[in-house]
Formats: structure tokens, C-alpha cells, sequence
């Protein structure tokens, strides 16, 4: 006689890079295990732990490795939340003296994926030149470096070089899957400082797990603000 099979609950969410709307379980106490296990390793070990899940848990099926990384975060997060509990207690440092830790209750479900007003995929280095930029994923990351909180200047510029979908020169497009890394990379170094920060606006204004919060250092009662991005920081 086979043992019962439990039926799960069923949730949706949307797909915050493109509208779409998918179906999910919570996780279960095998994934659970994954989590710990690799809680207890490298940052790149929590990646591969969190992408396993969400291969695992929604019921649509999804590419995982050419999502932007903002949606597996977006989407990891909304699974946590219906497994483990919406309400999480975390501790924060008082941004006043960046050393006192204030305990906060946040609720997962009301974490948003938030885009800078200035964000723009349209980057104009020139009158002329204009490049058309795209996500990274989790590839793009794990391709370049094993510590992805860490990248070093060579691989800012390797990012970015992944990141390229099109390069504009008036009329003449060119796409980056026609071009080889090193043009690619080329073209990257012989741009300006200037020009250079305008590409890495790209990357520091785009869309993001975010949530600010307002808090009250119990020692010296000031009052101020803290910000909590990436998947991280929501554990």
C-alpha cells in the first residue's frame, strides 16, 4: 500500500520583468534542506540553492538561467514567504552610529521589486553612438566570479561587456551576439570616464528587491532611515 501524497497550497505571482503570471507551491522540507545546507557555504552555493528551488516550485514552466536576477530574487522571495511565514524578524544597524542593532518585524509579502526613475536600457554615449543594454542573470555573475559581491575592476568591465545587447553607430546596428568578447571589451576601454559611468547607471538604477524603513535607535532616539535591497538582506 503506498503512503498518501499531501496536496499543496497553490499561489500566483507576476514575473516583475515581463507581466507574466505563474503558478507556485511553498517550498517543502527537501528544499528547506537545500536552503540550510547552503546557507552554510559561499555566496554562489545560496545562488545555486535558490535557483534549484525555484526550478522546483512553480508549476509553470520557466527559464530560470535567463531571468534577470531581480526576478529570481522577486520570485524566491514571494516562494519563502508562503513556506516559511510573511512575517520575518531581522535586526538592523541605527544608521546614526552604524553600530546599534535595532530589531525589526518586516512582512514579505509587501517587498516590492522597485525601479529608479532614472533607469534607462537606452544609453547615449554620443550624438551618434548609443548602446542598448540588457539584464544581467545569474549566469552573467557566475561566468565572471565566484564571489559576486566582490567584482574586482576587470570584471566590471566583463559585465558590462555581457550586458551589451546592441551597439547603435547612426543608422548601423550591431548586434553583441555578432560581436566577439574581446570587440566587444574593446570598445569598453576606449570609452571616457564619463561615457563609462553612464553605462554603469544602468547597472546601479536598475529594478531591484528594495524596501526602506523607517527606524529609531533605542540608545540615542534618533530617528532615521534604512535600506534593505537584494535577496540577501531579506533573511
Amino acid at each position: 500500500m503506498a503512503l498518501p501524497k499531501l496536496n499543496t497550497q497553490t499561489f500566483e505571482l507576476n514575473i516583475p520583468s515581463t507581466d507574466e503570471k505563474i503558478k507556485y507551491r511553498p517550498f517543502l522540507v527537501k528544499e528547506e534542506k537545500i536552503l540550510l545546507q547552503a546557507q552554510e557555504g559561499e555566496n554562489l552555493e545560496m545562488m545555486d540553492a535558490i535557483i534549484q528551488i525555484i526550478n522546483n516550485c512553480p508549476f509553470d514552466k520557466i527559464n530560470v538561467e535567463k531571468l534577470p536576477a531581480f526576478d529570481i530574487e522577486y520570485i524566491f522571495l514571494k516562494i519563502r514567504s508562503k513556506s516559511v511565514g510573511e512575517r520575518v524578524n531581522l535586526s538592523v544597524l541605527a544608521p546614526d552610529d552604524n553600530k546599534t542593532k535595532i530589531p525589526v518585524e518586516l512582512d514579505l509579502s509587501k517587498i516590492e521589486v522597485e525601479v529608479d526613475d532614472d533607469h534607462n536600457n537606452s544609453i547615449e554615449i554620443t550624438k551618434d553612438i548609443k548602446v542598448i543594454m540588457s539584464y544581467p542573470t545569474i549566469k552573467t555573475f557566475t561566468t565572471i566570479t565566484q564571489d559576486i559581491n566582490n567584482l574586482k575592476g576587470s570584471d566590471i568591465i566583463s559585465m558590462t561587456a555581457k550586458c551589451i545587447h546592441q551597439i547603435i553607430n547612426g543608422v548601423e546596428t550591431f548586434e553583441a551576439v555578432d560581436l566577439s568578447d574581446d570587440e566587444i571589451i574593446e570598445f569598453l576601454e576606449n570609452l571616457t570616464q564619463e561615457q563609462f559611468r553612464k553605462l554603469q547607471n544602468f547597472f546601479t538604477t536598475m529594478p531591484r528587491l528594495k524596501k526602506v524603513l523607517n527606524v529609531t535607535n533605542p540608545k540615542t532616539k534618533k530617528k532615521g532611515k534604512v535600506t534593505l535591497q537584494g535577496i540577501q538582506s531579506f533573511f
